[in-house]
C-alpha cells in the first residue's frame, strides 16, 4: 500500500482534543447497549416475533463491522476528522429515523445507520497519533480504545432509567442529541490530520469485505434461531468463506488495497488482532450475566432481585473501572511496554472471571466482578491500539486501527452467540417462559475464562518489543525532552537535508520513498532549512526521490538495516531549472 504526508504531523493540538474524541468514542459505544434494558420487550413494542425483533440489534453489529474498517481507510486517504464527522452525523440521523418509528422495518433501517459510527473509534485513535506529542499519546489511545466499554457501561443504568420512566423512543432522542453535541465539539476543538495515505479508495475490495463479514457474521447472530446444522446457516459460513478467500486474492494483487493483507500478516498486527477477538469475547460475556442474574427474582433461589436501574448501576462498575485504567496503563506501558501490559490485562481478567464463579450469591458481589474485569479489561483494550500503532506506518493508523476494532465487534458477536446458547440450552421453561439458570451463568463465566487462557497464550507469542525510553512516553518535564520525544519517532528511518547545486537548503520539497518493488514506501516535504525525515516500513533497498520547482529531480539508492536508527543521507538538486 502507498502511503504518504502532506507535511509532518500536527503538534501542539488543544488539550481538549482528548476528551472530545474520548466522549465521541463513548457516544458510538452508548448505540450498542442503548436497548438492553428493553430487550424482552421488543417483540411487544414492534408488534413483530422475537425472532424478528433480534434484527434491531443485529442490524447495528452488521453495520457497524462494515463501515469500521471501510471509515478507517477513507480517513488515511481524505481526512480523519472529516470521516469521524461524517460518521457521528450518519449515527445521528439513524438515532431520529428510529425514534419517529415504531415500525419494524423502519426501525432496522435507523438501527443499521447508527452501526456505522462504530468506524469513530479508529478515527479517534488515528487522530490521537497524528496530533499528539509521545508523551501524551500512551493515555489518549488507552482513553480512545476503552470508551466501548465505558460508553457501554454508563449507559447501562442510564438507559434502564430512561426505559423505566419514559417512552422508550426518548432513547432515541437522547442519543442524537449525544451525537449532535459530539459533532459540534469535534468541530470546534479538533485540528484535521495533515497525514494522508497516497492511492485510491478501493471499491471492490470494500465491497468485497462488506459481503464477506455479512455473511460471515449472520450466521453467528442467527445461528440460534436458524439452528447450526441448518442449510441456511452452513450454507452462509461457507459462502463466507469463499468470499474472504477471493477478496484477500485481489486484496494482494491490487496496487492500493483497502487493507494492507502483508502489514496485517506481520506477527506484531496478527496476534494483537488474534488476541483482539479473544478480549471482545471476555467483555461481552459479563455484559450478557451480570444483568441477568440481578434481575432475576429471588424466587428462583439464585436470582438477586434488583430492578432495571439498580443492575445497570451494579454493572456500571465494568465501565468506570475501564476508563480509570487509562492513565494507569500509560506508566506501566511507559515503564514495561503495551505487550506485558496486555499480558497483565489477561491475567485480571482470568482471576475476575474465576473468582466470579464463586461470587453470584449476592449483589454487591456483581460490582466487585465487575471492578476486577473492568480493570483487566481496560488495561487489555488500551494496549491494542498501542501494539498496531507501533507495528504500522502513520499513514494506515486508520485503517489498521479499524480492522482491530473489527476483531474486537466479531469476539462480541461470537459471544454473543455462544453465550446465548449456551443460556437458552440450560433454562429452565416455565409456563412457556426460557429461565437462565445458576448453571448457564457458571459455564459462561467458563467459557469467558477459556477465551482469556487462548488471549493470554496470543499475547504470549508477540514479538519482543525493545524496551521504551521513559522520557518518550511519560509526561515531558522540559520542553527538550519533547523535543526529544519527537525526534525519536523518526529513528528507523532516513533523514537528510535537500540542497541546490550551491548548496543551499531548499524547502517544500517532496521528497518520495521508494522501495525495492518500485513502490512508494513514503513520502514527504522539505521543512524552510531543508530539513525531511522519512520512516522506513522494513529494512532493505530504498531509492529516496527528491523534486522540487525549479529544480530538476534526484535520486539517490540507500539501505536500511531496520535497527532504530536514522540513516543520514542529503539529497542534492541538479541546477538546471525545469518548468514547474
Amino acid at each position: 500500500m502507498t502511503h504518504t504526508t502532506t507535511d509532518q504531523p500536527a503538534r501542539g493540538a488543544s488539550g481538549a482534543v482528548v476528551p472530545v474524541l474520548a466522549f465521541a468514542g463513548i457516544v458510538v459505544a452508548v448505540m450498542q447497549t442503548l436497548l438492553v434494558p428493553v430487550i424482552k420487550d421488543l417483540p411487544q413494542l414492534l408488534g413483530t416475533e422475537p425472532s424478528n425483533a433480534t434484527w434491531v440489534l443485529t442490524s447495528t453489529l452488521l453495520s457497524g463491522a462494515v463501515a469500521t474498517p471501510i471509515m478507517g481507510r477513507l480517513g488515511d486517504l481524505y481526512g480523519k476528522r472529516r470521516m469521524l464527522i461524517l460518521s457521528l452525523a450518519v449515527m445521528v440521523v439513524g438515532a431520529l429515523v428510529s425514534a419517529l418509528t415504531s415500525d419494524l422495518l423502519t426501525m432496522i433501517a435507523g438501527r443499521t445507520l447508527q452501526g456505522f459510527a462504530m468506524g469513530a473509534i479508529p478515527l479517534g485513535i488515528g487522530l490521537m497519533r497524528d496530533m499528539l506529542p509521545r508523551e501524551k499519546l500512551g493515555s489518549a489511545m488507552a482513553l480512545m480504545s476503552s470508551s466501548i466499554g465505558v460508553g457501554g457501561g454508563l449507559a447501562l443504568p442510564a438507559a434502564a432509567l430512561v426505559a423505566q420512566h419514559m417512552d422508550w423512543h426518548a432513547l432515541f432522542y437522547g442519543a442524537a442529541g449525544l451525537g449532535v453535541l459530539s459533532i459540534a465539539l469535534t468541530l470546534l476543538v479538533v485540528p484535521e490530520s495533515p497525514m494522508r495515505a497516497q492511492g485510491s479508495f478501493d471499491v471492490l475490495g470494500a465491497l468485497g469485505l462488506s459481503t464477506g463479514l455479512v455473511l460471515l457474521l449472520l450466521p453467528i447472530t442467527k445461528g440460534s434461531d436458524w439452528g447450526w446444522s441448518s442449510g441456511t446457516t452452513l450454507g452462509l459460513f461457507g459462502a463466507s468463506v469463499a468470499v474472504l478467500l477471493l477478496w484477500g486474492l485481489f486484496e494482494l494483487r491490487h496496487q492500493a488495497p483497502l487493507v494492507d493483507l502483508r502489514t496485517t500478516a506481520r506477527p506484531a498486527v496478527l496476534f494483537t488482532n488474534l488476541a483482539s477477538i479473544m478480549v471482545g469475547v471476555s467483555f461481552y460475556v459479563v455484559s450478557l450475566v451480570l444483568p441477568q442474574l440481578l434481575q432475576l427474582p429471588k424466587a428462583t433461589g439464585y436470582g438477586l432481585g434488583q430492578s432495571m436501574v439498580v443492575a445497570g448501576l451494579l454493572v456500571a462498575p465494568l465501565g468506570l473501572t475501564m476508563m480509570f485504567t487509562a492513565p494507569v496503563y500509560a506508566r506501566l506501558s511507559a515503564k514495561y511496554g503495551p505487550k506485558l501490559t496486555l499480558i497483565l490485562g489477561m491475567l485480571i481478567i482470568g482471576i475476575g472471571y474465576g473468582a466470579g464463579l464463586g461470587l453470584m450469591s449476592a449483589a454487591w458481589q456483581s460490582a466487585v466482578i465487575a471492578v476486577v474485569l473492568g480493570a483487566g479489561i481496560g488495561l487489555a483494550y488500551s494496549s491494542l491500539p498501542a501494539l498496531i500503532v507501533g507495528a504500522v506506518p502513520a499513514s494506515e493508523t486508520g485503517a489498521a486501527n479499524g480492522l482491530n476494532t473489527l476483531m474486537r465487534s466479531i469476539g462480541t458477536s461470537v459471544s454473543s452467540a455462544v453465550i446465548g446458547m449456551v443460556l437458552a440450552n440450560t433454562a429452565h421453561h416455565v409456563g412457556g417462559v426460557a429461565i437462565p439458570t445458576m448453571h448457564g451463568f457458571r459455564v459462561s463465566f467458563l467459557i469467558a475464562t477459556a477465551a482469556v487462557a487462548v488471549g493470554l497464550l496470543l499475547a504470549l507469542l508477540l514479538p519482543k518489543q525493545p524496551r521504551p525510553q521513559l522520557h518518550t512516553q511519560l509526561r515531558a518535564s522540559s520542553e527538550e525532552d519533547a523535543v526529544l520525544a519527537v525526534a525519536e519517532e523518526v529513528l528507523r528511518g532516513f533523514r537528510g537535508r535537500v540542497l541546490d547545486a550551491a548548496g543551499g537548503p531548499v524547502a517544500r520539497a517532496k521528497v518520495t520513498l521508494i522501495d525495492r518493488r518500485g513502490r512508494q514506501a513514503g513520502s514527504t516535504l522539505s521543512a524552510e532549512d531543508g530539513t525531511y525525515t522519512l520512516t522506513v516500513p522494513a529494512e532493505g533497498a530504498y531509492v529516496l526521490a527528491a523534486k522540487a520547482a525549479g529544480h530538476g529531480p534526484h535520486a539517490s539508492s540507500a539501505t536500511h538495516t531496520g535497527d532504530d536508527r536514522a540513516v543520514d543521507l542529503d539529497l542534492s538538486l541538479p541546477g538546471e531549472t525545469v518548468s514547474a
